[in-house]
């Protein structure tokens, strides 16, 4: 017996109340628009700069210890993730260590890194740093300008398709779903302070990728039942539409 999430025929009467429903998001909306201008956004290493630090050690790679040993030296936002290769040797453990730059600093400065190395080297007496690197806030500006275009070309691409297989009023509500579906998002990592990273960015063109697919597979139900129910009203056809798809 296969578990359905939703019965195999509904009924649901989506636009009973769509004015109450358009009021609350866009309301929603407007509270994500002030957190973000007034908190704005709490950005990670890859957009405020920071520096990388490569180590090598024998022993097996415990995340909670190395970011424990670096706690006393309160560093802030601190990144740190293994590298798995299948080319390392058997006693080669391999981390990235990412630091954010302090207010008002490019890049952490030589003497935080000496620290860094003897703090770890305490619990991890044979821990090399291989390689240090930074990147000074020119750069993760940068980064932020490519985010915040590549986001909005995929919204731009989503109009020109819709347009294009469908009528100019479906591109408009499915730019205007896309939208709405990244601004409350961005608008949660704002209030909630999250870090906000280059993950992030994936995630919200996950986002914009998975409510076109639901838009389009909506819109053209739609489209076949309007060319069947012409003398029905549009509520009912949207509504039929929706619980088709369901």
């Amino acid at each position: 017996m296969r578990l359905r999430l939703v019965p195999q025929q509904t009924n649901f009467d989506f636009f009973s109340r769509w004015k109450l429903w358009l009021g609350l998001s866009g309301l929603l909306m407007v509270a994500a628009f002030a957190s973000f201008m007034l908190q704005g956004l709490n950005f990670g290493i890859d957009f405020r700069g920071g520096t990388t630090i490569r180590t090598e050690s024998a022993q097996p790679i415990d995340i909670g210890v190395y970011r424990q040993s670096m706690e006393p030296l309160g560093l802030g936002d601190i990144s740190i993730t293994e590298v798995f290769d299948p080319t390392f040797d058997a006693d080669q453990n391999v981390a990235m260590i990412r630091i954010q730059a302090q207010e008002g600093q490019e890049s952490v400065s030589a003497d935080t890194v000496l620290d860094v190395e003897a703090a770890m080297k305490v619990v991890i007496p044979d821990i090399n740093f291989v390689s240090v690197e930074s990147v000074g806030p020119k750069v993760s500006g940068e980064l932020i300008q490519t985010a915040a275009i590549a986001v909005v070309l995929a919204i731009a691409a989503v109009l020109i398709y819709i347009w294009l297989r469908f009528e100019w009023q479906f591109a408009v509500g499915a730019v205007a779903a896309l939208v709405h579906d990244v601004v409350l998002t961005i608008g949660v990592f704002s209030e909630l302070q999250i870090r906000f990273d280059l993950a992030i960015i994936a995630a919200l063109l996950t986002i914009v990728g998975y409510s076109l697919n639901d838009t389009v597979v909506v819109f053209d139900r739609v489209r076949e039942n309007l060319r069947k129910y012409k003398k029905k009203d549009l509520k009912e056809v949207l509504n039929l539409s929706i619980n088709e798809t369901l």
